[in-house]
């Protein structure tokens, strides 16, 4: 269910998500790790009171000093090297009365006798102003404000007596951490001892950790929004434009591309505009094109099948002593068949070049042995049958190099053949010349001896279904040169034609790029 609807997000809200999901996860071990780094240094603070608080037990027990205000003093006096490093160190009897405290060493005796409810001191409610290192079973009332005599009656009452409890303050902007713990000896007991330290460097770590969190996730959060604005200003809308512009296409809209400023972008997504532009264009067309070519071929067709149907309903009225009538009108009608079979041979010939040609790919080729192959083949059949020789020569270079695609090359050269031939006498001559010319292009010329061109326009011989040849009606469908050419542009060359200047004849040359 949560991947289906994943699916169905923009690119911008898929982003948006994944960082959020990021970012919380990154968020959570944050809370955990801040959570836990307190404590952490507490409890390397409190161990170090323990440790402290063990030494003074032992040295207590030792000299047998009594837990009296007189006792606690001298001792305090005598081993003051001992708590120098501490802020506070407290001595309490077993009635929780205060009798020695290093913050009165320096002042009056008499405050040795101090009863501890006078010194009173607030503390935090639970979640910011009071924590506990470890899990004691001390009851205190979290909704009102405690003494240090409640927190010590709690623990005096406790099932943990006898072991260390450690407890935080904050009062006027100061982080105290004390632990207490019980004296006991021949397991009676005899007090207790406090040890309280100043431990702002804990709070300022913590508050710089924190600080730090909320800089980075703030900063964090900004660096995602200025990419999230570049990611749709200049990534994700350029893509919707495409995505409309094939809509449009699909739909056969009118209205306006929209991609004229994404094609002018260097980066990949003005490639793949203007890639997709180009094959839209190509498509386009080509379904032009075979429109255009299936209206032309209809109505090449239907003028023998015009003239079939005149032949035929002229034929069944013809008195069949008429021979010379009927033969002429039989051969009328063997013409239409042909031209009829010619178009449409012709038709589905092309239809297959367009699909070959998609999938086919140009490579570096030298034409001079694939002329020459095609000449061979050609003069084996035709001076045999009709005498027709075909000459072939070259300028004597040693590679004539284009790109292209081979068996194209031998259907161009094939097609200019065939099509000299069958306007060259029996007995005639064809010329192949092969050379290099001024501009450094391939030349290729295919020379007749026949009757040349009628038309003053010879560009007119490469359109579509265009004969100039009525004798020749069956024998031709119009479209060997107009796919001649299509071959010939589609390796970045031309093609001319001409009638020769010495002689009577034609001249068809092709030129090709040479790399």
């Amino acid at each position: 269910m949560f991947s289906k609807y994943l699916k169905t997000l923009s690119i911008l809200k898929k982003f948006l998500f994944i960082n959020f999901v990021i970012f919380t996860i990154i968020g959570l071990f944050t809370f955990i790790y801040l959570n836990n780094i307190q404590p952490s240094l507490i409890k390397k603070k409190s161990q170090n009171h323990k440790n402290i608080i063990n030494n003074t037990i032992d040295n207590i027990l030792r000299l047998d000093v009594k837990f009296q205000s007189d006792d606690i003093r001298r001792f305090l006096f005598s081993t003051r090297f001992i708590f120098q490093n501490l802020d506070r160190v407290i001595f309490f009897d077993d009635q929780l009365n205060l009798i020695g405290d290093t913050d009165t060493l320096d002042l009056d005796p008499r405050s040795f006798s101090t009863r501890l409810d006078k010194i009173e001191l607030e503390i935090l409610d639970n979640e910011e102003k009071e924590k506990t290192i470890e899990e004691k079973n001390i009851k205190i009332d979290e909704k009102k404000p405690v003494s240090f005599k409640d927190i010590l009656k709690n623990y005096s009452s406790s099932e943990d007596l006898g072991d260390p409890y450690t407890f935080t303050q904050e009062d006027f902007n100061k982080f105290n951490v004390t632990t207490i713990k019980n004296v006991t000896k021949n397991e009676i007991n005899l007090g207790y001892i406090a040890i309280t330290e100043n431990a702002n460097e804990i709070k300022t770590a913590i508050d710089e950790r924190k600080a730090f969190v909320i800089r980075t996730a703030i900063s964090v959060g900004f660096v995602i929004l200025i990419f999230s604005f570049v990611l749709s200003r200049y990534f994700i809308k350029p893509i919707q434009n495409l995505v409309g512009y094939t809509i449009r296409i699909k739909e056969k809209s009118q209205a306006k591309p929209g991609i004229e400023n994404l094609k002018k972008r260097n980066d990949e997504l003005g490639l793949l505009s203007n890639s997709l532009e180009d094959m839209t264009n190509e498509l386009q067309n080509r379904v032009t094109h075979a429109e255009n070519f299936s209206t032309d071929l209809v109505h090449e067709i239907r003028n023998p099948l015009a003239s079939l149907k005149s032949a035929s309903e002229i034929l069944q009225d013809t008195n069949n002593n008429n021979n010379e009538q009927r033969n002429r009108l039989l051969n009328i009608l063997s013409h239409d068949v042909q031209r009829i079979e010619r178009l449409i041979t012709d038709y589905s010939q092309m239809l297959k070049d367009e699909v070959a040609l998609s999938k086919e790919k140009m490579k570096k080729i030298n034409v001079e042995p694939i002329i020459q192959s095609v000449v061979d083949d050609y003069n084996n059949i035709h001076q045999v049958k009709t005498g027709i020789k075909i000459e072939y020569k070259n300028d004597g270079k040693d590679k004539y190099l284009i790109n292209g695609i081979e068996n194209r090359i031998e259907q161009i050269i094939a097609n200019l053949l065939d099509n000299s031939i069958s306007f060259s006498k029996d007995g005639g001559n064809v010329f192949v010349d092969v050379s290099i010319n001024e501009k450094k292009q391939i030349s290729i010329k295919i020379i007749d001896e026949g009757q040349g061109f009628k038309e003053k326009d010879t560009s007119r011989i490469f359109k579509r279904f265009y004969s100039n040849r009525p004798e020749k009606f069956g024998e031709h469908s119009g479209l060997g040169l107009n796919i001649v050419k299509n071959l010939v542009e589609l390796h970045d060359g031309e093609i001319v034609a001409s009638n020769r200047i010495d002689k009577e004849g034609a001249m068809i040359e092709i030129r090709f790029p040479n790399v």
